[in-house]
């Protein structure tokens, strides 16, 4: 018996005509995946129906590319220990981090079945307080969530809103080449996330430097999915309907500090689940062929610096 949920009409309807899905054949796909999992000794995967239906809709049930999105979803996490190790939501910082509501997915999307729309605001963050590896830690945390619990996000996709307002070269700074590719790698090749579009509003001085670096790393598809509206809400309106939006962009989704309370509780309910999370990942000595390092990945030296664990 297949234990994943049960989906409305309207994203029951998309899943079939957007992502091949015929509800008949899943259960026999995910014991593809699994036994494919099993028969692979390098790699510790989660193998629950509701993570694996993830990676079969998001490669829109191409076998073959889901087992490449799997594998390299856990790659990328193990060669990434800063931005994945470690992501207990009772830590101060990042129980702090989740609070400042850097990156929040809001309530609400345009019908039952569109994406779900991310507000992102940078400069929510001290940069003198914090590193961006540990902001971005906690936005994989939200990811990981959605993954398993919101068909919007995994069927409809995901729209991103990046509000540059108050954005200092000291988070400019933060962004590294590594990291830009380490963050392009991950929601490219390393995640089944469908990106549909990414807004970016209050552009400061400055930015066309970062932007002009994300651009460079990024699929051709992707990059035609960017749209950069200065100051001007209206012509975001003209995407994202208003009334989506928090109170705060003049919208009627309810206030920012409601939002982020709200996720900050269930980022926390989920701690068990994250805590287990450090189980799994990929153990190149054991893969067959050759291993993956991160210079072969990330076109960087192969060694981190050790996490400092509060």
């Amino acid at each position: 018996m297949v234990n994943i949920r049960p989906l409305s009409s309207s994203l029951t309807t998309k899943a079939r005509d957007e992502l091949n899905e015929k509800p008949e054949r899943i259960n026999e796909d995910l014991n593809v995946l699994r036994q494919w999992i099993a028969k692979s000794p390098h790699l510790r995967s989660r193998i629950d129906d509701q993570f694996l239906i993830a990676f079969l809709r998001g490669c829109k049930y191409s076998l073959e590319r889901a087992k490449e999105k799997l594998d390299m979803f856990y790659t990328v996490r193990t060669m990434s220990p800063e931005l994945i190790r470690t992501r207990d939501p009772e830590n101060p910082r990042t129980r702090a981090i989740i609070r400042l509501g850097v990156g929040v997915p809001l309530p609400y999307t345009e019908t039952p079945d569109s994406p779900r729309i991310i507000l992102v605001r940078p400069a929510a963050y001290d940069p003198a307080q914090f590193s961006i590896e540990e902001v971005i830690r906690v936005s994989t945390m939200a990811n990981d969530i959605m993954m398993i619990e919101d068909d919007n996000f995994v069927i409809g996709g995901q729209i991103g809103i990046l509000d540059l307002a108050n954005v200092s070269m000291a988070h400019f700074l933060q962004f590294s080449p590594t990291f830009v590719k380490k963050m392009t790698m991950m929601s490219q090749e390393a995640s089944p996330f469908r990106q549909k579009g990414f807004h970016y509003v209050n552009t400061p001085n400055g930015f066309e430097m970062v932007f002009n670096m994300f651009r460079s790393f990024m699929s051709e598809k992707n990059k035609s999915r960017l749209y950069v509206h200065g100051h001007d809400l209206e012509s975001l309106y003209r995407h994202v309907p208003k009334r989506l939006l928090p109170a705060e962009y003049g919208g009627d989704a309810g206030s920012l500090k409601d939002i982020i309370a709200n996720w900050e509780k269930k980022i926390v309910s989920y701690r068990d689940y994250f805590l287990e999370e450090d189980q799994y990942g990929t153990d190149e000595k054991k893969r067959p062929g050759r291993p993956k390092n991160a210079e072969s990945l990330f076109g960087v030296e192969g060694s981190f610096r050790q996490l400092q664990v509060d």
